[in-house]
């Protein structure tokens, strides 16, 4: 059984083009159950939920959430042996190839986690993203090539029996915390890079903050998580 995990904060807009590929035959196929990790929408989000029969966990008024704590909340109620963590504004290439792929895969008891390439979605696409985004995915297949273990945010599989093993998310990264975990998870066992398989994203934060900058907070706040047990950024800031 998979868990897909999505942890949203006013995603009304971008969160529907990912629920939409979540059909009922595709989840009973593959026994999926979707999982809303909600940071406090006070949008349309949580309707949205009931419209695609998702279950939700909710913040709690006061709570101080960190994008680990969110992922790791919906991961605890999870059922699933498989659990994949997406970001809201991503969406897959092909979700049935994907799903097809991944259970194949983790078949293997030695695979304990895996991701995939990211790109931006073709109506949004320049050349510029098409270059930066070659680079970051020849960077992090090279990182799991040579045993570091990186798999972006963006999309995470990962066994969950592995995932308690590694005790989840650490909660006090308010960045690099996907990072973290993979590295973690990498001493448990292989990680995997499906480098035929492609999840896109928004490019949302490339155009608000620039590839150059968002490299930049990446590499300081991944080398935090290492060095240092806890990011530089103060703040994860939602774009």
């Amino acid at each position: 059984m998979f868990s897909v995990i999505i942890p949203t904060l006013n995603e009304e807009e971008l969160l529907p083009r990912l629920l939409d590929q979540l059909t009922p035959e595709l989840r009973r196929r593959f026994k999926v159950e979707v999982i809303i990790s909600d940071g406090g929408s006070t949008d349309k989000t949580l309707a949205l939920t009931k419209k695609y029969n998702c279950q939700v966990v909710e913040k709690l008024e006061h709570e101080q959430q960190t994008i680990g704590s969110a992922r790791n909340k919906a991961a605890w109620r999870a059922r699933g042996d498989i659990l994949i963590f997406m970001d809201a504004d991503g969406y897959w290439q092909n979700p049935w190839h994907f799903f097809s792929q991944v259970k194949h895969a983790f078949s293997d008891p030695r695979i304990t986690a895996a991701t995939v390439r990211v790109e931006i979605g073709p109506p949004e696409r320049t050349f510029k993203d098409q270059m930066w985004q070659g680079f970051f995915n020849n960077l992090f297949y090279f990182e799991n090539k040579i045993g570091i273990g990186m798999g972006r945010g963006n999309c995470q599989i990962v066994r969950a029996s592995s995932f308690r093993q590694a005790h989840g998310y650490n909660e006090r990264l308010v960045a690099g915390e996907d990072y973290d975990l993979f590295r973690r998870l990498r001493q448990v066992g292989r990680v995997k890079f499906f480098w035929p398989l492609v999840i896109y994203e928004s490019p949302r934060r490339f155009r608000k903050l620039g590839y150059v900058k968002v490299a930049w907070w990446w590499l300081v706040n991944s080398s935090g998580a290492l060095l240092r047990g806890r990011a530089w950024s103060k703040k994860w800031h939602r774009v």
